[in-house]
């Protein structure tokens, strides 16, 4: 291994691993117990196991790879990983995005007193503490607000409260959701603290961003199709339906955001309303999307965005255009059923993937589970992306392929068969003001 082309990957998919080496990088991963397998264990040019979440753990890892077989950058593209790659990058000054800016990202708490603190305007939130937060925050900003933790991913744990009498309700969710683990699968996000927001009233759109040197590029705006009442998403379509001057207005807004925050070179993942006052950042990641709206914007763009994030530190990130030039549509759906039912089979994952139009075909449900309430993103039953000519085609053929090619039969209490839908979405025209 070359030092120089070596990258230490803190928590990664397959995909991830995968890529990396396609880029011709030497990889030492550091990779959580829950998560590891062998495809990594083969890919990876060294594999350490250990929770590395853990500072402690992974300081004393860091410090022997550096010396050998040494590594040239820190990179994580998972939410869990991105504050010790950053504490790894600020230890052995390798540069790239440093612990006090993703802590920034990290924690919606902190993002939110850095950005009050730049501009007093900006939107107005509170560390939930105790039961009296809520009414207290409710009569000095309004309702509706939002109640989500500072640092939990997928949706889990977002509360909306419409007036005072919410404020039960969502005290004890908030009271019961303390301590516990947000991934259902492998538990490596601790929810601790809350924080009490200003609800933005108005369609959601993520943004894809890459950053070079402080030069930031809008890669993509994806629109987004949430649960009302718990935020849980049931769809992405890229390109969004905006018009150029409403556009412009989301590209400027996220260019600000991330100058304001810090961000100067990588991935980021924003988040953002259109309320009436024109696009505001709801939270953003210094990694990539999930939910499989990478393969939307590679399909649609032409651009990887998990190799510019492990690349661009060596080197190997081609510079983008300001405005990358959108081909055809693509779209998610999610993949939803009625609460109560059993999940009977899985058939047609491999025919939906062997068409030319499929993306990706990613099913959770598992035969002789129950179909949980959707109350966030882990109680979908899965997804299956595909393109179209435009993004109202990629729409609609995401939708076709659920239940005719890709079919997760179900059974109601009563014996009853069924098939799971594409979740409803909203119709859109395009925003044009």
């Amino acid at each position: 291994m070359t030092p120089e082309r070596c990258l230490l990957l803190v928590g990664a998919t397959d995909e991830t691993v995968a890529k990396a080496k396609e880029l011709g990088l030497d990889v030492l991963l550091l990779q959580h117990p829950t998560k590891v397998n062998t495809d990594q264990q083969r890919l990876a040019d060294h594999v350490e196991v250990v929770d590395y979440t853990r500072w402690d753990l992974v300081e004393p890892i860091a410090e022997r790879l550096r010396d050998t077989p040494g590594f040239a950058a820190a990179v994580s593209i998972t939410e869990p990983g991105l504050e010790n790659a950053a504490r790894i990058n600020d230890l052995f000054a390798l540069g790239g995005t440093g612990h006090e800016v993703t802590r920034r990202l990290r924690d919606k708490a902190v993002m939110r007193e850095h950005l009050a603190g730049l501009d007093p305007d900006d939107v107005h939130a509170r560390p939930l503490r105790e039961r009296a937060d809520l009414d207290a925050f409710g009569e000095r900003h309004g309702y509706p607000f939002i109640v989500k933790p500072t640092d939990a991913t997928a949706s889990i744990g977002v509360h909306r409260l419409d007036g005072p009498a919410d404020a039960d309700r969502v005290w004890a969710e908030v009271r019961r959701l303390a301590g516990t683990r947000t991934d259902r699968v492998s538990t490596l996000l601790l929810l601790q603290d809350f924080l009490m927001e200003e609800y933005l009233d108005g369609p959601e759109y993520s943004v894809e961003s890459f950053s070079s040197a402080g030069r930031h590029v809008v890669i993509a705006v994806t629109e987004k199709f949430t649960d009302p009442a718990h935020f849980a998403e049931l769809g992405h379509a890229v390109p969004a339906r905006l018009g150029a001057a409403v556009e412009e207005r989301v590209r400027g807004a996220v260019i600000a955001f991330l100058d304001r925050i810090g961000i100067k070179d990588g991935v980021c993942h924003t988040e953002i309303r259109i309320d009436a006052h024109g696009p505001r950042v709801i939270e953003s990641h210094n990694r990539i999307a999930g939910d499989a709206i990478t393969d939307l914007v590679h399909s649609v763009y032409g651009i990887d965005t998990v190799k510019l994030a492990l690349g661009a530190p060596f080197g190997l990130a081609d510079e983008l255009p300001d405005r990358p030039e959108a081909h055809g549509g693509a779209a998610v759906r999610s993949v939803v059923g009625r609460p109560g039912d059993i999940v009977e089979s899985v058939d047609g994952v491999a025919e939906a993937e062997a068409l030319d139009e499929v993306l990706a075909v990613r099913i959770s449900a598992k035969p002789g589970e129950t179909v949980r309430p959707l109350r966030d993103n882990w109680d979908r039953l899965g997804l299956v992306a595909a393109t179209g000519e435009d993004t109202t085609a990629a729409i609609r053929r995401g939708a076709e392929l659920i239940g005719t090619v890709v079919k997760v039969r179900l059974k109601d209490p009563d014996g009853r068969p069924g098939l799971a839908e594409a979740a409803p979405v909203s119709d859109r025209t395009v925003m044009s003001a």
